[in-house]
């Protein structure tokens, strides 16, 4: 087993612990390479929500339990901090903003940049450490001569967490430390197993951590306290197909839950949030071949100004394809594909990949073509 670790005889380090095995392990590897470790959690629920449990909860109050177990028997200190107002504001209330204006969030990303990387490196700070460390499988290596942190995939394809990454600052990629990023999850496992720790058979956090059931709507009904406007469900022409009960309820690619009788299966192939409209079509009306990104994050380049061959995932579980992205404004590029991609969705993220390495990525504000 190969551990990209120096050393570091007793340089300070702070990290993020979840309550789950890959910060666990994360946090031993460091110890043992010599680093001394500060486990830190931020509790992201409020107080009337803390004592939630159930599988894919994260920081609650069970993961602190267990974080403040594991910190106990590799010997280093342990803190809690309550961010959870930090936490509404910053991923909760972007969450539902998104979904109301017909988009398709990705909160995973903007909590890594906003919450992981953004608060708990200021925590790291007054406890006089340089640099944070989380169970993120993902690399980060300096590449001296384009004088930039890279930040590349993790040796386990199949947990590679690049993706969530790429907002993150060139700052903050300096300061990042992924002791995973080498091994894979099930090797995690066997390390926290043989250390004793009791996150060794913890589940995984999936989808969206902070909603019991996976009810968006339900979900974003009660944070907003908005009444949800029901609407038309078209095809592409106009032709009004059936109704819709808002257009939380539905996001691009969905087939269930449209209540209409059809020659062919019906999907929702758009969301048309100025006339409160889900528009549906058949599963080859999702393939599109253009895509308009924004809000660009640049890692292994800075910028582009002629277009540039790349692999794009347009979400987590999408295999890469091959595309040409070109730049057509100060803060926007086009993707088009080599092949047509199926269901893009406005509002998720887009990441630009060479080979292993993210070159950037941004948020798919458009579907072109």
């Amino acid at each position: 087993m190969v551990i990209r670790l120096k050393n570091k005889n007793g340089e300070k380090i702070v990290v993020g612990m979840s309550g789950g095995v890959d910060s666990s392990v994360a946090g031993a590897l460091l110890k043992q390479k010599g680093y001394d470790v500060i486990g830190v959690t931020f509790k992201t629920w409020p107080k009337t929500e803390c004592g939630t449990s159930f599988g894919r909860a994260c920081c609650n109050l069970e993961a602190v339990t267990r974080a403040r177990a594991v910190c106990e028997k590799l010997g280093i200190p342990y803190y809690v901090f309550d961010l959870s107002k930090e936490f509404k504001k910053e991923v909760i209330d972007y969450f539902s903003s998104q979904y109301l204006k017909g988009l398709t969030p990705n909160p995973c990303v903007l909590c890594n940049e906003k919450i992981k990387f953004g608060h708990l490196i200021r925590k790291a700070r007054s406890f006089g450490a340089k640099r944070i460390a989380t169970g993120h499988f993902a690399m980060v290596c300096p590449d001296k001569k384009a004088k930039r942190f890279i930040l590349k995939e993790g040796k386990d394809k199949a947990k590679d967490q690049s993706y969530f990454l790429f907002s993150l600052s060139q700052a903050q990629l300096k300061d990042a430390v992924f002791p995973l990023g080498d091994i894979t999850k099930s090797k995690a496992r066997i390390i926290a197993k043989k250390l004793g720790l009791v996150t060794f058979n913890t589940v995984s956090s999936q989808d969206i951590c902070f909603i019991r059931d996976l009810d968006y709507a339900e979900y974003i009904k009660k944070e907003t306290g908005l009444e949800i406007r029901p609407g038309e469900i078209t095809d592409a022409s106009g032709k009004v197909m059936g109704r819709h009960k808002g257009l939380i309820h539905y996001t691009i690619g969905q087939r269930r839950g449209l209540g209409i009788a059809h020659s062919e299966p019906l999907y929702v192939t758009g969301l048309d949030a100025e006339n409160n409209r889900v528009i549906v079509g058949i599963k080859n009306d999702l393939k599109k071949k253009r895509i308009l990104v924004e809000k660009l994050n640049w890692i292994s380049v800075d910028g582009i100004t002629k277009p540039l061959k790349v692999s794009v995932k347009i979400r987590y579980g999408h295999k890469k394809a091959k595309a040409l992205i070109t730049k057509t404004g100060a803060d926007t590029v086009s993707v088009d594909f080599e092949e047509p991609q199926e269901a893009p969705t406005p509002g998720q993220a887009a990441v630009f990949y060479h080979k292993d390495a993210v070159v950037g990525g941004g948020w798919i504000r458009e579907i072109k073509s």
